[in-house]
Formats: structure tokens, sequence, C-alpha cells
């Protein structure tokens, strides 16, 4: 049985360098609620665990350079975006692959299972909710509007979609760089496809494919528990307002009451107890959903708003998702 209390510790998982994270630590630290942080690519070189199990639950601790976790008294776990797991540099890449194999299903497997803790998100609830098929599914069937989409390897489906559904655009399943010849970080953008451009190298892998929105503008809304934070984002050049954040305007907005309960219902469905969702809004004034990051950014926001999340996010990890127990 876990002994967290108001004196246990938050956890948070991330790397060095995680401003999103920085911020909420911050907060945290204002409110003198003990706060550790941790990055699964310190260990092992300058982490060491031990976890004991039995009829009693999980003892034991998690020790970093200036910091040592107990881990029956985690109150909470915010986990964001930690480096991957490391393995020493003398063994050969074969037992290298074993050690970080090890480490993803001991050291992992344990901070997944800490008794009592409230996770902001659990790390599997993260991975579940990651795949895009799933989170316009899980959508629509929540009330949330979703434009027409084609997830293909076949050409000529997608060309055929591309013509009955044009314009279209093209989004990656996943959102990760690449590696051009030249070795240099590629990011694959939302951009409109010309039917005449699909050829037979798209059936070397899936494709996404979507209705373009004629939009007047985009939205960010930011959900930690019960509160909504919706942000409109104004001033982008192009399809993808990413490319250009010196050129963005933002401005907080209250969201239709059908789209805060699609938005929870949609939290629930995952499990989650954070989400950042991206909307188009029409000329109409609809908002439509495109996708759902359970760990996605907002550290990029003016204070004013930055500092509203912080503080939402902090109330879920010092309360373990119950105000009443502050």
């Amino acid at each position: 049985m876990s002994r967290a209390g108001k004196d246990s510790a938050v956890l948070v998982v991330t790397a060095l360098d995680d401003v999103t994270a920085d911020l909420v630590i911050q907060v945290l630290n204002e409110r003198k609620v003990p706060a550790v942080r941790l990055d699964l690519g310190d260990f092992p070189t300058s982490v060491t665990t031990d976890a004991y199990l039995g009829q009693t639950g999980i003892s034991g601790h998690v020790i970093t350079e200036t910091r040592a976790l107990d881990l029956a008294r985690v109150r909470s776990v915010y986990w964001r975006r930690p480096s991957p797991y490391t393995s020493s540099a003398d063994l050969t890449e074969q037992d290298a692959q074993w050690c970080v194999e090890q480490a993803r299903y001991g050291l992992g497997g344990i901070l997944a299972a800490l008794p009592g803790a409230h996770y902001v998100n659990h790390p599997w609830r993260n991975r579940d909710a990651e795949y895009k098929p799933a989170q316009l599914a899980t959508a629509a069937r929540c009330g949330l509007p979703v434009l027409p989409t084609l997830i293909t390897n076949d050409p000529g489906k997608a060309t055929r979609f591309a013509i009955d559904h044009g314009p279209v655009v093209y989004k990656p399943l996943r959102n990760s760089d690449y590696l051009s010849e030249d070795a240099q970080a590629l990011t694959v953008w939302v951009d409109e496809v010309d039917p005449v451009s699909i050829g037979p190298g798209l059936a070397q892998t899936m494709h996404l494919f979507q209705r373009r929105l004629d939009k007047v503008a985009d939205i960010r809304l930011t959900a930690v528990g019960e509160h909504v934070f919706a942000v409109r984002i104004d001033g982008s050049p192009g399809l993808d307002w990413r490319r250009d954040y010196d050129a963005l305007r933002y401005t907080l907005v209250e969201p239709p009451p059908a789209v805060v309960k699609g938005v929870h219902a949609y939290l629930d469905a995952f499990h989650l107890s954070f989400g950042a969702f991206d909307f188009g809004l029409d000329r109409a004034g609809r908002w439509w959903m495109y996708e759902c990051n359970p760990n996605g950014q907002w550290a990029w926001f003016p204070a004013h708003i930055t500092e509203r999340i912080a503080q939402a996010l902090a109330n879920q990890l010092q309360c373990r998702g119950q105000l009443h127990d502050c």
C-alpha cells in the first residue's frame, strides 16, 4: 500500500532541457511541493534503482546524483519527454541493445507501477493515444467534428480520394524528423497535395490524406483535468502554423460547450489527464479536430497563458487529480 501523503514527492520524468517541465517545477517549488527530476537517459551512468515487490506492494528507491526518491512516497508522476535509455559505451552493439531493453522493461516498468501515484499522463496511456487513426476514430465517437481522411499505401485510392475530396493535404502519421542523405534533420510539414503528384512510391508505406479545411484560424486547446485553455492562433502564412512562430498572434478564447464536452469524453476514452488538441476554425465558426498530442507543448505561448497552464498542471500533480486532497 502506498504511503504517499502531503509531504510526498512529485516525480518529473524528462530531459534536462525541457522548458515546459521547468515552468511546472517552478510552480511546485514556489508551493514547497518536493519535486524530483529524472531523465531515463541518465541510467545507468548516474542513476541507481532498487525495487522490492511482494504482498505489501512496491518499495525501494531511485537515486540520482543529487536526490533519493522513495518509490512508496511518490504522490504524482509528470511524464514529459525523457531522453532514450542508454548503455555503457564499452559494450558490443548486441550487449548494448540487450541492456537498453532490460532498462526499459525494468526501470520503465517500475516507474509505471508506482502505488497510489497520479500520472500526467501514464506513459502507456501516452503511447496508446499517439496513433492518429485511433485519435480520429475516438474524436468522432466523442462528438468532435473530423474532416474526411484517408490512410493508405494504395496510390490509386489516394489519387481517387484527392480528386473526390480536393483540395487535400498530406500529414505525417507521426511528427518525427528524419535524416537526409547529408545527415540533415528534415521535417515533414502539412502541405497540399496535387493528385497528379501521387506516384507508385506511395506504396512503400502508410500515408495520411485529409480534406483541406478552408480555415480562418487555428486553435490549440490544452486540457488539464477539468480545465481547458483554448488559444486562437492567427497570422499563419500557410497551412502549417509551426513553420513561422514569429508571425503568429495568440488570443485566449472560450471554446463551445460541445467542444468542451467532446474533449473531456476524449480524455476519458484514453484515460488521460492532459491533452494538447489542435483544431481548425472554419468560416462558419465550426471547430474541426485535427489531432491530440497526449504530451504536447505549450511553453511557447505568452507568459499570461503559460502561467495559467502551469498552475493547472501543478494542481493536478500536487493534488493527485483530486482538488479536495490539497
